[in-house]
């Protein structure tokens, strides 16, 4: 089984405001919300490839109870831990004439220690040998920094594999416990090793590196330059789709489902890549942060093309 864990979701309330000014009134053109947060917008493409999970995290008030019923009225199965105070809201502002995406997001909720163990052991209990468990997305308020570090080296104490989807001191912590898979993008790639990506050799060796320290699997996305996959003591570049962009809220979620999608049905290594790139791409298509149906995912995928260093 794949579980979801997302600490910190929100509401996506997605806009559309072409040739966005700021200091001015501006008219919506088109607006959706879709129940986010990164590790539940992972669950929602694996839904859509054909694929089981279940997403857990901390909800909260009327905002919590809406992505809990929305998930369920979408066939994915939840299992949340209801906390004080209410879900955030995020707004997502897409200007198609600038080409240009706005995330504004809210802060969340303040946790505390109880609250995050007890959904930890709400894991544990279910967890078995070969699950996966994908902790992706921003810690809320009161969560320790080494927080992921601290679950990773629990879960995997329980023989599952964990997909590790976060940045900033979160992700330098988490990496300490060696999950699984990591998939930074090289934004997060610079802030991690203090250094310019501005090469395609530079993002390799940092991806080497981390694979030297202990990482399995080190996937790396580049945007629309594809992504970077480095597993077996090997380096594979996936070349990017070229498609028209609808927005690129949750682009990188697709990537990480289709990963541990793949591998949780046993798919061979190349195919796995394939699978990533295609449904990256085809989200991106999308408005707001809802999956992409997998015929368009289908027709994507004699696209993907990943080649060996």
């Amino acid at each position: 089984m794949i579980y979801t864990v997302t600490l910190n979701p929100a509401i996506d309330k997605t806009v559309q405001i072409d040739n966005l000014q700021t200091g001015e009134v501006n008219r919506v053109l088109k607006v959706r919300q879709d129940p986010g947060g990164k590790g539940i917008n992972v669950s929602k493409v694996i839904a859509s490839l054909g694929g089981e999970s279940v997403a857990m995290g901390l909800l909260a008030g009327r905002s919590g109870q809406y992505i809990d019923e929305a998930l369920k009225e979408s066939g994915i199965a939840t299992d949340f831990l209801y906390v004080e105070g209410e879900t955030r809201t995020n707004l997502k502002i897409i200007d198609a004439v600038k080409g240009e995406n706005t995330d504004i997001n809210e802060p969340g909720i303040t946790v505390s220690a109880d609250q995050t163990e007890a959904l930890l052991h709400r894991l544990l209990h279910r967890l078995q040998k070969d699950d996966y468990v994908v902790l992706a997305g921003s810690l809320p308020k009161g969560a320790p920094v080494d927080l992921y570090a601290d679950w990773i080296r629990r879960i995997q104490e329980k023989g599952a594999r964990v997909i590790l989807d976060a940045d900033k001191e979160a992700l330098r912590e988490g990496i300490k416990a060696k999950p699984y898979m990591i998939k930074p993008n090289d934004r997060e790639l610079e802030m991690y090793f203090d250094s310019p990506m501005d090469t395609i050799e530079r993002v390799i060796d940092a991806g080497k590196k981390l694979h030297h320290e202990g990482i399995s699997n080190v996937v790396i996305s580049l945007g629309g330059d594809g992504a970077l996959f480095v597993q077996n003591g090997r380096v594979y570049h996936g070349q990017g789709i070229s498609v028209p962009v609808g927005s690129t809220v949750g682009a990188g979620d697709s990537m990480v489902a289709a990963l541990c999608f793949g591998m949780a049905q046993g798919m061979g290594q190349e195919d796995v890549m394939k699978l990533a790139l295609a449904t990256s791409a085809a989200n991106v298509m999308c408005d707001g942060s809802q999956p992409a149906e997998y015929s368009v995912i289908e027709e994507l995928l004699p696209r993907a093309i990943v080649n060996a260093f």
